[in-house]
């Protein structure tokens, strides 16, 4: 039976304040009504245990291009595009999923790896939060299971002690279980999965023999992982060939497109400030300069073809969100009537400088090169920002 727009907005409202207090919501919440909707929209077949078709998930992932879907209750809904991105490139990680492979999402920091992974998890499974964070402290036990020891002393080993890990409950429910950052994990923890990936099981051997089986949980259909890997992250663990072959590889790559990559730094900015009680008042010309800054400083390319030293710091879509927020908190708290361009130079330094004291000069050295030229060219904004070169000291 469907469902009317109206009562899904009724129970996102409802959904809504029961969450209140919550800095950041979970995809599944966020977006509940959309979820709902496309549930109810398409009644096409599943693969096991989908909360939504395949053709739904790729169409909450990227949005509907401001057109309404109409269900067949007759309600209708706008579903809002959250990836921009590569729409083939989220038709095949949703084929990925469907045949139940692993999915590795790849790319340098800030291009939206682990937001992708979060959105093809509550589309599918209802769910993101089955998750584990990579680090080099990361155990075999957080991939696996724990025990309840107060329990195990008082019972011994038995289902009822047993703690799962975000991966077995997953393999439980026929879930998507994620892993963060997986090439930050010690080898010998990344060897875990192998066995899980392809034997689709996982051995519990304290409780073999006892009154809870064989000490074998079998992974329900529909499960699978999807992993996270950043290219340039430091300090990282080489996945084995034989991890490498469980896995579908995707590379998510920066946004192409200046008018796309503006859009989303507006609005991701925009809703970090509203939670932070302010509004965004940075004028789009102050934000489509620092996007342009961040995209030549991150190609190594002006818009105009001039070369530009990349500084080692990656100029991500992220980081220039993150900028674009801290303007916005300092116009909206510090402004006192003072242009909030005049921050831009500071912020980007501080952005820039994060991990080689070179970076200050290549900084400055597109500052003398790009920001000069359109200076000279006329362009106001870009003479304002040359004047300020005195502020990157």
């Amino acid at each position: 039976m469907g469902t009317s727009a109206d009562s899904l907005s009724q129970e996102a409202a409802e959904a809504t304040q029961a969450r209140a207090g919550r800095q950041l919501e979970l995809p599944e919440d966020r977006y509940a009504t959309e979820l709902a909707f496309l549930e109810s929209y398409d009644n096409g077949p599943r693969p096991p245990s989908w909360r939504l078709t395949p053709r739904a998930v790729v169409l909450f992932v990227c949005g509907t291009d401001g057109e309404p879907l109409r269900a067949p209750d007759g309600g209708q809904l706008v579903i809002s595009r959250k990836f921009v991105g590569d729409r083939a490139l989220v038709e095949r990680c949703v084929v990925t999923l469907a045949g139940e492979r692993g999915l590795l999402l790849v790319g340098e920091p800030g291009t939206a790896k682990s937001m992708l992974s979060e959105l093809l998890s509550a589309a599918v499974c209802g769910t993101s939060t089955l998750t584990v964070q990579g680090t080099a402290g990361t155990t075999e036990d957080q991939l696996r299971y724990g025990w309840n020891y107060a329990m195990l002393l008082a019972k011994g080993p038995s289902r009822e002690a047993l703690v799962p890990s975000p991966v077995l409950t997953a393999m439980t429910r026929g879930a998507v279980a994620r892993i963060e950052e997986v090439t930050r994990c010690l080898p010998e923890v990344q060897d875990s999965l192998v066995s899980l990936l392809s034997e689709r099981r996982m051995s519990v051997p304290e409780l073999a023999g006892g009154e809870d089986g064989d000490g074998t949980v079998h992974a329900v259909p529909g499960f699978t992982l999807i992993a996270t890997a950043n290219l340039r992250d430091k300090g990282v663990s080489e996945m084995s060939a034989a991890l490498k072959r469980r896995f579908n590889f995707e590379t998510v790559g920066p946004i192409d497109d200046l008018d796309a990559e503006t859009a989303l730094v507006r609005s991701q900015a925009t809703a970090a400030l509203v939670r932070g009680g302010a509004t965004f008042s940075v004028d789009d010309t102050v934000l489509e300069a620092l996007v342009t800054a961040f995209r030549d400083l991150r190609t190594g390319r002006s818009a105009e073809g001039w070369e530009i030293e990349r500084p080692s710091t990656v100029m991500s879509t992220a980081e220039a969100v993150h900028v674009a927020t801290s303007m916005g908190l300092g116009a909206a708290y510090l402004g006192d009537g003072r242009d909030v361009v005049r921050t831009l130079p500071g912020h980007l330094l501080g952005t820039v400088r994060k991990d080689d004291p070179a970076d200050h000069a290549r900084l400055l050295g597109y500052w003398d090169g790009p920001v000069r030229r359109r200076a000279e060219a006329g362009a106001p904004l870009w003479r304002t920002l040359w004047e300020l070169r005195h502020e990157l000291g």
